[in-house]
């Protein structure tokens, strides 16, 4: 196979190759940029001596998550998708890590092991597969609910995190709990996609829900960020 091999994997591509074949889920992605941008605004308005590098590393993550979903959604290619998932894994590592750390001061090498175990787990989800129906994409089997079972782990452990931050009465229970539940809603429009393509025609064009999980997830990331900024331990 060769990285410029075209896939097909959602409503509005279809099977177009070309390259604005996915208007609305490219044009979607600036909504990532806006958050990051956000983030960043609120980041340079801290007093210099509560910046972290940490901190203004995941505002960059988010940019490029922006960017790399931009990539594969236009060139639609096996070395654009992994533009598309690198960030995105990156992104979700890094961040477990910071919350771990700076929300409930673990010790480093519990961290190491907690984010260790969450790779593996990631792994082992992304790996199922189901038949139809809840391969969600019409062939007689493929990756659970369209693949988006593979980010189930980074659900609950928000989810998780948040409700332990809740107890705890940290002050960045409300951001993280928040992005879960936004997160929740984000993977059930990655889910249906294709499953509602057919129902979402604009035009005579098929939309699908794509667009939606971009949308919320920069919603999601937002949350996370301005969690970060506004409730870091140290603040």
């Amino acid at each position: 196979m060769s990285w410029d091999d075209k896939i097909f994997r959602y409503c509005e591509r279809g099977s177009d190759p070309s390259f604005w074949a996915e208007p609305l889920n490219a044009v979607s992605n600036a909504a990532f940029i806006i958050a990051a941008i956000a983030a960043a605004y609120t980041y340079v308005r801290l007093p210099r001596d509560e910046r972290n590098l940490m901190e203004a590393a995941l505002i960059v993550l988010v940019a490029v998550i922006g960017t790399g979903s931009f990539l594969f959604h236009t060139y639609a290619t096996r070395w654009a998708a992994q533009a598309d998932v690198i960030p995105i894994g990156v992104f979700m590592l890094a961040y477990l890590a910071y919350a771990l750390c700076r929300y409930l001061g673990l010790h480093w090498i519990v961290v190491v092991a907690c984010v260790g175990l969450f790779v593996w787990v990631m792994q082992a989800v992304g790996d199922l597969r189901c038949t139809a129906p809840l391969a969600m994409t019409g062939a007689p089997s493929g990756p659970c609910f369209n693949g988006s079972l593979g980010y189930a782990p980074a659900l609950f452990v928000m989810l998780g995190i948040g409700a332990i931050l809740g107890v705890m009465r940290h002050p960045a229970w409300g951001y993280v709990l928040g992005a879960g539940v936004v997160f929740l809603f984000s993977m059930t429009f990655r889910s249906i996609d294709l499953e509602a393509c057919a129902l979402t025609r604009l035009g005579g064009r098929a939309l699908g829900t794509h667009f939606l999980w971009h949308i919320l997830n920069a919603t999601m990331l937002y949350l996370l960020l301005l969690g970060a900024l506004r409730s870091g331990s140290r603040r």
